[in-house]
């Protein structure tokens, strides 16, 4: 296998967009950010009150700290940012004030880096459910963790809970919380109980992915459903018992896929790099239909987010970062409507209808969300060195982070 090849299948970092149909979706302005892209697991905040003209010399650094080497992203409830990073051979799981970035509480334990083609660190970001926060360390620890203090409630390792190896870059799928279950994607199929930590079930053994589940119920059903993209097939299951449901064969040609399904009505969409591409497929309650393929859109590691029809998403490989595109293509028809190179192998959210794009060297650009074509609102200094994670804006703040573990909060105009 070769390393110029491989370099990009390094990561795995983020961790599953599904959109609006996602089981627990709200509607509404966030009150909290409370896992990995955001309440309703979309990318998307309906946050208003901050404008879109920037000063000229940079947004505000509000504080700026040391997290520890990893590509974990940030929730941010009731006050309080959850992220995690590595520090000298332990993964930490950080509990700070997300106004001052003044620590509160932090959880510690073992952990090799497995900085693999990359810094290594943890890549899974902090589920805030409640009194508690779930989080997953890179050799498969699952902790649920007491929110105001830190407090182990119960914990679990996956490889042997699990009967799994480590995979190549390690364990990287957020949970997602539904109910009582707990789910996540790491050499199988897994729900937890989450107050408890005793396993509801388990799906067979397959070559491990890199996303998080999307938990879903179609338009004209209450069943429940879990997509998850490994690195042999998307799948789907039955949430209340893990029945396989449907199998859809997606390899990668280096065990890399990384993303999440994005769900829309009954409709479910894929994306993987190497040249893969993406699929979009139709799901009856029983099988999966293909509407179309395309190499249009590969995702590497950073899912695309869905608003108004249209996916946008970074297309190319992280080695290749000059000439990865950010696209935007109807997500009916995988029509292309408009490519921008100059952003690398970046990461974005969508903020009140704009795109807020991190570069992958760390400029923070405002763009339009539209199909008409790329525009710029804004951009501002916001990081160096290597940046893959998704920024999040939150109460009128984005929070950043690099791979070195230098996490920013700059604030907003309003």
């Amino acid at each position: 296998m070769l390393t110029g090849c491989r370099i990009a299948s390094i990561l795995v970092v983020v961790i599953g967009a599904v959109t609006a149909n996602v089981d627990g979706a709200d509607t509404a302005a966030p009150k909290s950010w409370p896992n990995w892209m955001g309440p309703n697991r979309d990318g998307v905040s309906h946050e208003t009150g901050w404008v879109s003209t920037w000063p000229k010399d940079g947004l505000h650094v509000a504080w700026s700290r040391q997290i520890g080497v990893g590509f974990s992203s940030m929730s941010i409830v009731d006050g309080r940012l959850f992220t995690m990073g590595h520090v000298d051979g332990k993964e930490i799981v950080w509990c700070l004030n997300a106004d001052s970035g003044e620590e509160i509480w932090t959880h510690r334990y073992p952990c090799r880096l497995n900085d693999n083609l990359h810094e290594g660190g943890p890549g899974a970001t902090p589920t805030v459910d409640g009194d508690h926060v779930y989080t997953l360390g890179k050799e498969g620890q699952l902790f649920c963790l007491e929110v105001a203090t830190g407090k182990v409630i119960w914990e679990v390792m996956l490889q042997k809970d699990l009967d799994v190896r480590n995979p190549d870059w390690g364990f990287s799928s957020s949970a997602v919380i539904s109910g009582n279950h707990l789910i996540l994607e790491g050499g199988r199929v897994v729900s937890y109980e989450k107050q408890t930590g005793k396993k509801n079930w388990q799906s067979t053994k397959h070559e491990a992915g890199y996303g998080s589940a999307a938990v879903f119920s179609l338009p004209t059903s209450d069943a429940k459903f879990v997509a998850t993209l490994d690195c042999e097939a998307l799948r789907i299951s039955k949430l209340d018992n893990g029945e396989p449901v449907a199998f859809l064969p997606w390899s990668s040609p280096f065990k890399t896929n990384a993303t999440t399904p994005i769900v829309d009505g009954n409709r479910i969409s894929i994306s993987t790099a190497y040249n893969v591409g993406c699929g979009l497929f139709e799901f009856d309650g029983q099988r999966l239909k293909e509407v179309y393929r395309n190499k249009e859109l590969r995702n590497h590691f950073n899912n695309s987010i869905l608003m108004d029809g249209y996916l946008y998403g970074f297309d190319g490989n992280s080695n290749q970062g000059r000439v990865v595109q950010l696209t935007c293509m109807k997500f009916d028809t995988g029509e292309v409507k408009w490519k921008q190179r100059g952003l690398g192998c970046g990461s974005l959210m969508i903020a009140d209808g704009k795109l807020l794009i991190l570069s992958e060297d760390g400029i923070l650009i405002l763009a339009k969300a539209t199909a008409i074509g790329y525009e710029e609102l804004a951009r501002s200094p916001f990081l160096t060195g290597r940046c893959w994670t998704v920024p999040v804006l939150f109460n009128k703040r984005v929070y950043g982070r690099n791979a070195a573990g230098n996490l920013v909060c700059v604030e907003l105009p309003h």
